[in-house]
């Protein structure tokens, strides 16, 4: 049964009116459904299509971490081959809420780092929603090491709300990890190419996604809190976030104008959830194109380049 959000009642009115349909004429003979299922779709596609055509802010915080929505686990299977899982810190534990390794796009070997955040309640407790603790971060430091030792192209996708802020992992110097993994960032001298997914939420995004070329998917986020977090703050009242997702200019539109993220990646109308392959092909031509555009410069010039783009972000704001 698809997962419909609170926005999308008009759809799940219709779609549900055609599942009842489809079952009848599958149940009973000489009942000839067609006509009102196909008119029925043709409504059900028109509403989406309104509805999707004008989402706030808070409405695309909701389909970003939709649960069907396709995560790390989805795009490595798809884009990569011969994915090799690199797991541990070499200094405490492995955190399976940041995954990574080595593999091969498009016949071109490769490091892969990012968020998962799992599918189900078993895997979302085994990768803890996709809040990395300090040795998740720390494995990230490692993989990136090793990449820029080999002169392998980094590939990371990015989905999380934000570090994990337990006790233990800021016992285990989070703030820290995170620091140093965005400091690695800015020291590599390969290509760096960062796709946000889902939910860029926090230094726990940042940490990975200090790229030469950034892309956001059409109905993620890309934010320095998360909504609620933000409005409980600000407000002390989590129940605002919508009005803190709304000023904190979270959505791939408004990032792209303002300059943090270098472009927009499409996805099918009702979100990627419908249509996960369709995403990560469009994914896929993304990270094809800014490996070929990467390509010419030299270990310098990246280095240079990338840190330049975060320096001077914000420097053209009124």
């Amino acid at each position: 049964m698809h997962h419909y959000l609170d926005f999308e009642k008009p759809i799940s009115d219709l779609e549900g009116q055609i599942r009842e349909l489809k079952t009848l004429s599958g149940k009973e003979e000489g009942v000839d459904t067609a006509d009102e299922i196909e008119r029925l779709e043709i409504r059900a596609s028109e509403a989406m299509g309104e509805i999707y055509a004008k989402l706030n802010p808070w409405q695309k915080t909701q389909v970003a971490r939709h649960p069907a929505r396709p995560h790390f686990i989805d795009y490595a299977s798809k884009l990569f081959t011969e994915f090799t899982p690199l797991a541990g810190d070499r200094k405490f534990s492995n955190d399976e809420a940041i995954q990574s390794g080595l593999a091969r796009f498009e016949g071109q070997a490769v490091a892969v780092i990012g968020h998962e955040k799992g599918n189900d309640t078993q895997s979302r407790i085994k990768h803890n929603f996709g809040s990395a603790r300090p040795e998740g971060y720390r494995k990230a430091i490692r993989v990136m090491e090793m990449a820029d030792r080999f002169d392998l192209p980094v590939i990371t996708l990015v989905d999380t709300a934000g570090a994990y802020p337990g006790v233990g992992a800021e016992e285990r110097g989070q703030a820290e990890a995170i620091a140093r993994s965005t400091e690695t960032c800015l020291k590599l001298n390969v290509p760096i190419i960062s796709v946000v997914i889902g939910e860029g939420g926090s230094g726990g995004a940042i940490a990975i996604a200090v790229g030469n070329k950034v892309y956001m998917l059409e109905h993620s986020i890309y934010s320095v809190i998360s909504p609620e977090g933000a409005a409980s703050i600000l407000w002390r009242d989590a129940a605002r976030a919508k009005d803190a997702a709304t000023n904190m200019k979270i959505t791939a539109q408004d990032l792209k104008e303002l300059g943090i993220v270098d472009g927009i990646i499409s996805e099918p109308m009702g979100g990627a959830h419908r249509e996960p392959a369709t995403v990560i092909d469009g994914v896929r031509d993304v990270i094809k194109s800014s490996l070929a555009d990467l390509s010419g410069k030299s270990r310098e010039e990246l280095k240079l380049q990338r840190r330049e783009k975060f320096l001077s972000i914000g420097r053209n704001l009124g």
